[in-house]
């Protein structure tokens, strides 16, 4: 995955310095060497490590650590605060009344973008609505009617339209109603003057509240030529960053894009409409460095709760907790993303975690709900009816074998205890917003 390599080698950096026993000038120099060399290989600007290398020196050296912290604890704290500063802003991102206008060279995932874009703001309770304005690419306005059609929101264009101003004013007449409306531009291989113009148009004709440009993590310091020329044009005002579940380095278009002082909005990794993350900075680089994103699964386990049926949480934790609430928790789960990405949201620290063991869990995390479908009511509202003969016909019924029912039982059976230990440790009832709070560092 992109930046994975990175990552492991920030990581490797930051452990070598806390395995030092005296934190000296000699020490932090060879810190910033490390990260230099980390960073020039992930095909950050030249300029922007100089400039990131030579602040961590000089703040290592002269700040004194704050109160009760130790010069391990302070260096480890300036490097964190200036990997967060290499990101550029954080860009606010509206919940509310908006238009946005999708820039991008063509290749760079602006369309299924564009539906993912629209599948967030939906995610929020908002109303949206897709222009699909690209005139340019055969089977563009299918492509995104198709996607749109998936998760349910209205998408306007003409296929047989060439002319990109006229199907803007037509979609925006006909998504009047909308709160969120989204225009999907055409992209080119390059930055002909007539794309320029074109976008300029439609900048103009939309009143556009956004203007993002969308690129490919994969075309490095390249970018930011194209941002420089689309913001000279329209004044961008944020970036999405896709195809970040690839092999390229990432580091130039992460900050080749920060030269324009837009902000990333949004990265993408994944095809599906759910696989758009909200960039934060601060987020990004904890989980970069291993130390977990506990507020971004929070939101996530929220927004999967909340379509997900209700659980009684006073029931679970007075040890009532029954194979329907697990099939409930694995189906929450799933909707929360990618397993790997899930993971990298928890401070593993310097732990690795092989891509095999993601796989092996999240299938077998699919086997257990497709097990489960072979269950009646009785089972799975009672675990303990499942008796010899019952775990043989629900292997026969879910295609599994009898090891992976009794295997999905036990896995029931431990939940089941971690769960009135969380009662224990309350010394008494302790419910799920308290349970929450401490997840979350909040007290």
């Amino acid at each position: 995955m992109v930046l994975d390599r990175l990552g492991t080698s920030l990581k490797d950096a930051l452990k070598k310095l806390a395995g030092k026993t005296v934190v000296d000038r000699a020490a932090v120099e060879e810190l910033v060497k490390d990260l230099q060399r980390a960073l020039l290989q992930a095909d950050v600007n030249v300029r922007l490590v100089m400039r990131l290398s030579q602040s961590i020196k000089s703040r290592a050296l002269d700040e004194e650590p704050a109160k009760g912290m130790g010069v391990r604890e302070h260096v480890l704290r300036i490097v964190y605060q200036e990997l967060v500063n290499l990101m550029g802003p954080p860009t606010e991102v509206i919940l509310g009344q908006q238009t946005i206008l999708m820039a991008g060279l063509q290749g760079s995932g602006k369309t299924t973008t564009t539906a993912k874009l629209a599948r967030y703001f939906q995610r929020k309770g908002l109303r949206v609505a897709v222009i699909g304005a690209d005139t340019f690419r055969p089977g563009a306005y299918q492509q995104l009617a198709t996607l749109c059609q998936r998760i349910n929101v209205p998408c306007y264009g003409d296929p047989d339209e060439q002319d990109a101003r006229k199907i803007t004013r037509d979609g925006l007449a006909k998504s009047h109603s909308a709160e969120v409306i989204i225009v999907d531009t055409q992209g080119r291989h390059g930055l002909e003057e007539d794309l320029i113009q074109e976008i300029i148009d439609l900048n103009t004709l939309s009143k556009a509240t956004h203007r993002w440009l969308v690129v490919d993590a994969a075309l490095g310091q390249q970018a930011q030529e194209q941002a420089r020329r689309f913001h000279e044009a329209i004044e961008i005002d944020g970036v999405i960053i896709t195809k970040m579940d690839g092999t390229a380095k990432g580091g130039g278009a992460l900050s080749a894009v920060a030269e324009i002082q837009a902000g990333i909005v949004f990265i993408g990794a994944g095809e599906t409409s759910e696989d758009l993350e909200r960039f934060e900075p601060d987020s990004f680089i904890s989980r970069l460095l291993g130390m977990g994103d506990l507020k971004s699964l929070v939101e996530r386990a929220e927004e999967a709760l909340a379509e997900t049926e209700e659980i009684d949480v006073n029931a679970v934790l007075r040890g009532k907790f029954t194979l329907r609430d697990m099939y409930r928790q694995l189906e929450a789960v799933n909707r929360m993303g990618p397993l790997k990405q899930i993971m990298s949201m928890l401070p593993l620290g310097s732990m690795e975690i092989s891509d095999g063991v993601y796989e092996v869990t999240g299938t077998k995390m699919t086997r257990f709900r497709i097990i489960m479908d072979s269950m009646t009511r009785q089972e799975l509202d009672d675990p303990s009816t499942i008796n010899s003969s019952r775990t043989h016909r629900i292997a026969a019924g879910s295609g599994a074998t009898v090891e992976e029912v009794r295997e999905l039982l036990k896995y029931h059976r431990t939940m089941q205890r971690a769960l009135k230990g969380f009662r224990g440790a309350g010394g008494g009832r302790m419910d799920m917003q308290r349970i929450m709070k401490r997840f979350s560092g909040k007290q």
